[in-house]
C-alpha cells in the first residue's frame, strides 16, 4: 500500500532576495513544521528539505538547499507540502484525529444502516466534506459538522452520518 500523505502546508511564495521561502502551515502551531526536515509533494517525491526556519506571524520563513534564488522560491508558489502519516505524532484525545484517518471508514446512518465508506475528505472553500461512496450508485457529500456527522468512532472504524433527505 502506498504511504498515506497528509497536506501540512503550502508554499506562499518568496521572502526577500536570497531564496527564502514563505510557507503557510496547516498545523495547529505554525512552527511545528520546523520539526520535520523532508517535505514531500503530493505524489510522494521530494519537495523541500528544511535546513533553517523561523515563525513569522502565522506563517514560516524557511531555507532549503533546493532553492537558491527569489525566482526559484516564487516559482514554487502554491506547491502543497506533505508528510507521511506515520511520522506525525499520535493523537491521544479520542475526539481529535487527522482528517486522513477518516478515509476508508465505514459510514453508517444513525440507525446503524450501512451507507458506504468514506472515500475522501474534501474542502472546496466552505468547510470540510466527507465523500461517501455507497456500495452502488454515485458518491455523495456530507458536511463534516456535528449535526451531519454526530459520531466518529476511529477504534470501531465507523463514522455515523445523517444521510441527506431524498427529494
Amino acid at each position: 500500500m502506498a504511504e498515506r500523505l497528509i497536506l501540512v502546508g503550502r508554499v506562499a511564495g518568496a521572502f526577500g532576495v536570497r531564496g527564502e521561502i514563505r510557507i503557510t502551515p496547516y498545523t495547529a502551531e505554525p512552527g511545528a513544521l520546523l520539526n520535520y526536515r523532508d517535505l514531500k509533494r503530493e505524489d510522494g517525491s521530494p519537495a523541500l528539505t528544511l535546513t533553517a526556519g523561523r515563525v513569522s506571524g502565522d506563517g514560516l520563513i524557511v531555507r532549503a538547499p533546493e532553492v537558491a534564488t527569489r525566482e526559484e522560491a516564487q516559482a514554487l508558489k502554491g506547491l502543497g507540502l506533505y508528510l507521511p502519516r506515520n511520522v506525525l505524532p499520535e493523537i491521544e484525545d479520542e475526539d481529535e484525529f487527522y482528517m486522513t484517518d477518516l478515509v476508508g471508514l465505514a459510514a453508517v446512518g444513525p440507525d446503524g444502516a450501512a451507507l458506504g465508506r468514506v472515500k475522501s475528505v474534501q474542502n472546496f472553500g466552505a468547510g470540510d466534506l466527507l465523500e461517501i461512496e455507497p456500495a452502488s450508485g454515485a458518491s455523495w457529500y456530507a458536511p463534516f459538522t456535528k449535526t451531519d456527522v454526530p459520531e466518529v468512532r476511529l477504534a470501531d472504524g465507523v463514522v455515523v452520518v445523517v444521510p441527506p433527505l431524498e427529494g
